[in-house]
């Protein structure tokens, strides 16, 4: 992979006109020298819950939203480290894997509410609808101590993201969806299930492999994560191998034709209007 990086990213990059490199999301049990973490926080665990000892006071005065530190991922060109006592919330740590089922609190945070507590997110009807949606999904268990988010140029050697993420607007991403399906033939290789929205950068595409499909899953939709993205701005995830079949074959596809050089005026025009906002 880092052959055909170091050959063919930064022309890539340009090609679609995206604004910045992706990222690379991996699980290792070696922390990362200098990586950002979010707070210590007790495991949310529904063990821990049923025996009543989640302090959610506690959990939720060390919030730290999953998709703010890739943020600032994105902002510093840093590297993320989340785990099962540091995974920034309690929704964060069971789409990244550290723990499932989700707990009936949170079930009932996202929903209806909780009274005296919370007048609830109302994302969906009701914690029996979210129950069955999650158990769809049903995240595939972080196998490692560490789930790493960095840019995908941080990657050395043998190392490789096990998925890779873009941030885009609608113009690169028209490039990326229909490059997916150039690469892989499947005219419903783009998913875009509901989740929040580190939901969409891991459980979703990891669920997608454990059954065999490669997927890219479109994702950002989250209106609780929304302040975490630039205006119009949402993800792209994609299996490390679709990214590398991306680098290596873009040049035999319509991003080289005059049709996509429209787009790519297009593009251009939505970065100097918007900038780095």
């Amino acid at each position: 992979m880092q052959a055909v990086i170091e050959r063919e990213l930064a022309s890539f990059i340009d090609r679609l006109g995206l604004a910045e490199e992706p990222l690379g999301l991996v699980y290792s049990d070696e922390m990362p020298e200098g990586a950002m973490t979010p707070p210590a926080m007790e495991p949310p665990t529904p063990e821990r819950e049923q025996r009543g000892e989640v302090d959610w006071q506690a959990v939720f005065a060390s919030f730290a939203c999953v998709m703010g530190l890739i943020w600032r991922v994105r902002q510093q060109q840093a590297v993320a480290a989340f785990a099962a006592d540091q995974p920034g919330c309690p929704g964060g740590s069971f789409f990244l894997g550290f723990h499932k089922p989700q707990t009936e609190t949170i079930l009932r945070y996202v929903t209806t509410g909780i009274p005296g507590w919370s007048e609830g997110e109302h994302y969906c009807e009701s914690p029996e609808a979210l129950r069955a949606i999650f158990a769809r999904l049903d995240p595939c268990p972080a196998l490692k101590k560490y789930c790493i988010v960095k840019p995908i140029r941080q990657f050395k050697g043998e190392e490789e993201p096990a998925l890779v993420i873009f941030f885009t607007r609608p113009e690169p991403l028209c490039g990326l969806h229909q490059l997916a399906t150039f690469v892989t033939n499947d005219p419903e290789v783009v998913m875009s299930p509901w989740a929040a929205a580190c939901g969409s950068i891991a459980a979703w595409p990891f669920h997608y492999l454990s059954r065999g499909a490669m997927k890219a899953v479109l994702g950002g939709w989250d209106p609780s994560a929304r302040k975490f993205f630039r205006p119009d701005e949402v993800s792209f995830t994609v299996p490390c191998g679709m990214f590398v079949s991306m680098l290596e074959r873009y040049r035999e596809s319509f991003l080289m034709t005059d049709t996509w050089q429209t787009v790519a005026k297009k593009a251009a025009r939505s970065r100097r209007t918007w900038g780095g906002r």
